[in-house]
């Protein structure tokens, strides 16, 4: 069991939306109502909570709800996941999570002036007791039990033909501090040959030099990068946000070899369609 958390005080952040290019300013408010709650303040003070079942996954996450929807969510969700924080009410102006840098880091630093505070009772983990593999286009994501004592552990290996990319992999036990130094910082990616065929989709809008590593055929066009190898840990922090959809901590061994949103998604509704590979303890 781990202990409910949300945050001690309120905290405020304001940026674009990646896809929407739209001003949006976003608060964190404390919560003890044990669940993810979004709430539009454009919209009257509509309300939504995290549920996996009503998830878009193209070049982000999206949560659709029967009145709105909120895009990018994942950055942010792999921030509170991190961290325990799973009661908040995560209030907005439009209806996308802002890019802010890029990065979990600004969602990171965020917590930390905020603070955290236990609430009463606590949360089962879900604990993976049986290994499963999700396969498609010679990507998947494995998923298999944790050896005894430990918690949860994200591998990724990304291939791009790109000189400044390749064939990077890491892997890491997720806790507060691997993720505030190892995952967080690294910042989303694109190439500039995609921004017209995005921009055609009503996608990326509000991308810049600023809140994407950009690459051009031959390299980074807006370096230094943060890490050698930001680009795998930039997957592994999406892992972590979509894995957070689950709404609860995890215990198990989750290794992806070139996948994205859409396989992380499938294996969330594998996870909870199949309840006979995991146990809550």
């Amino acid at each position: 069991m781990a202990q409910k958390k949300t945050i001690r005080n309120e905290v405020r952040l304001e940026g674009v939306g990646v896809h929407s290019g739209k001003p949006v300013r976003l608060v964190l408010r404390p919560s003890n109502r044990g669940e993810i709650v979004f709430r539009r303040e454009d919209l009257g003070g509509l309300e939504m909570a995290v549920d996996p079942g009503r998830v878009e996954a193209l070049n982000s996450m999206a949560i659709e709800g029967r009145r709105f929807k909120v895009q990018t969510v994942e950055h942010l969700l792999a921030s509170l996941f991190a961290y325990g924080v799973a009661s908040v009410v995560v209030e907005l102006d439009a209806d996308e999570i802002p890019i802010l840098d890029g990065s979990a880091l600004p969602f990171v630093r965020a917590l930390e002036v905020g603070g955290t505070r236990s609430l009463s009772g606590n949360i089962p983990v879900l604990k993976i007791r049986k290994p499963f593999a999700i396969e498609e286009n010679g990507a998947s994501v494995i998923v298999e039990p944790a050896p005894a004592g430990e918690g949860l552990r994200l591998a990724y290996t990304i291939e791009y033909p790109h000189p400044s990319i390749g064939r990077q992999s890491r892997g890491l036990s997720l806790t507060p501090a691997t993720f505030a130094r190892e995952v967080a910082p690294a910042r989303t990616f694109g190439f500039i040959k995609d921004v017209e065929a995005l921009h055609g989709r009503g996608l990326a809008l509000g991308a810049s030099f600023e809140n994407t590593v950009v690459l051009d055929s031959e390299g980074v066009m807006n370096g230094p990068l943060r890490f050698p190898d930001e680009f795998v840990r930039h997957k592994l922090l999406d892992l972590a946000g979509d894995l957070a959809l689950l709404g609860r901590p995890l215990a198990g061994r989750f290794t992806a070899h070139k996948a994205g949103h859409r396989l992380h998604l499938q294996v969330v509704r594998f996870l909870l369609g199949n309840p006979d590979f995991w146990t809550e303890e």
